[in-house]
């Protein structure tokens, strides 16, 4: 290649490649300085310049000029400086061209190489501006291979690793399987980015849900935590400000086709969707679904919270080797105690009237409301606009009756 084409080269890399031309010239004068010392096993200040239109080179050996000269290889005489150039004064470095002979075969082979280097860099760099906007976030990959323990997984142009302790238990990862993974870290290495993956982080979770539901993608509907188990299940809290939008509904769709999705991206992983609440009792007492709750009590010195559940949910409340209520636990930040109705009784857990508080204050919404019950409110409500005083006191006769039938059915539970 002669040098009028390798100008055109660089041109051509800078258009389509990005890599500044100069950039290219100034590491190719650096190498070619390195060069000349070794092969010509010069101790001078080496300078090489390459003309950026012709593409022509030339080194030159910078001297300083002095009255005196010590060290003729770095010094020059003001009467000798004079003669190549009559202003040099005491002090100015004077570029005299050493160019050797056959430099031009090193600087050919120079420039290759330089060339090539720049090219990997630039393509490095590329790929790594790429890829660090998906740090934090989700992304489909091709599962490739594995090497000991780690999964590869191809993400693009690039192979990402999924380490043995970011791998869902006993989940199988075979050639050209589709996941998801979320993206924990994005290096710069000399060999490239390296980008390390996760199929257990809680965030995957989240990302998968901002795909699945739009109320989530665009801040109508916040989650505000999560807590994990890979493999086995999840509970997530979800809230929204918009009093038309049903946040917990949102998420798991209609006939739970939203949610199914991301449990069948997790491999049957169970999700539990919640409503988050301001109050604490509430949060606590929803958290620990699918169980029923009967009645919350919290110190909130201590961060902690005890529960009083049906006798027959307790095993449920738990859940399989405590998993429902170390998850809550996580999802609401409180350390959780439970215990049955008959052990709350026993070890005077609660006090009584603070059972019986909660028992009529935190019914639980999805029970159905009992006959006396589903009459007192027909009463009401066919009664409510009249204003004839001995109609009002006949239907205040009845509605009390009522309410004394529910207060003593209340007093046998408690009992």
């Amino acid at each position: 290649m002669d040098r009028v084409e390798f100008i055109n080269a660089l041109n051509q890399i800078e258009k389509e490649k990005g890599i500044d031309k100069e950039v290219i010239f100034e590491a190719i004068e650096t190498s070619l300085v390195s060069a000349c010392k070794k092969n010509f096993g010069t101790s001078q200040n080496i300078k090489v310049v390459i003309n950026r239109e012709t593409g022509d080179v030339a080194c030159y050996a910078q001297k300083e000029v002095v009255e005196e000269v010590e060290d003729k290889m770095l010094q020059i005489s003001l009467e000798d400086a004079r003669n190549i150039n009559p202003y040099f004064i005491i002090g100015d470095i004077i570029d005299i061209e050493v160019t050797p002979k056959n430099f031009g075969r090193i600087s050919a082979q120079t420039a290759k190489q330089v060339v090539v280097q720049k090219f990997r860099e630039a393509e490095r760099e590329i790929l790594y501006n790429q890829y660090i906007t998906k740090e934090k976030d989700i992304m489909t990959g091709i599962v490739q291979r594995r090497e000991r323990k780690n999964v590869i997984v191809q993400l693009g142009k690039i192979d990402a690793i999924l380490t043995p302790n970011e791998q869902i238990p006993f989940e199988e990862y075979n050639f050209m399987d589709r996941i998801k993974v979320y993206v924990l870290e994005v290096k710069q290495s000399t060999k490239g980015p390296q980008i390390y993956v996760s199929r257990t982080h809680p965030e995957l979770v989240k990302r998968l849900f901002e795909q699945e539901v739009p109320e989530v993608y665009d801040g109508t509907v916040e989650i505000k935590s999560i807590a994990r188990e890979a493999g086995s299940r999840t509970k997530i809290a979800v809230y929204t400000k918009d009093k038309n939008v049903d946040a917990l509904g949102a998420c798991v769709g209609q006939n739970g086709y939203r949610v199914n999705v991301i449990v069948n991206e997790l491999h049957g992983e169970k999700i539990d969707v919640i409503n988050w609440s301001e109050d604490p009792k509430e949060f606590i007492a929803a958290a620990l679904s699918p169980s029923k709750v009967v009645a919350v009590s919290i110190n909130e010195q201590e961060q902690s919270a005890k529960i009083v559940v049906p006798d027959h949910q307790l095993s449920l409340a738990i859940g399989k080797e405590g998993q429902n209520a170390r998850l809550s636990a996580k999802l609401t930040g409180w350390r959780i105690d439970i215990k049955s109705e008959t052990q709350a009784k026993e070890t005077n857990f609660l006090e009584y009237d603070e059972i019986h508080m909660n028992l009529v204050e935190n019914k639980q919404e999805n029970e159905t409301e009992s006959e006396q019950e589903r009459m007192l409110r027909l009463c009401q409500e066919a009664f409510a606009d009249l204003e004839e005083p001995e109609e009002k006191q006949e239907i205040d006769e009845i509605s009390e009756e009522i309410e004394n039938n529910i207060s003593e059915q209340f007093d046998e539970m408690i009992e």
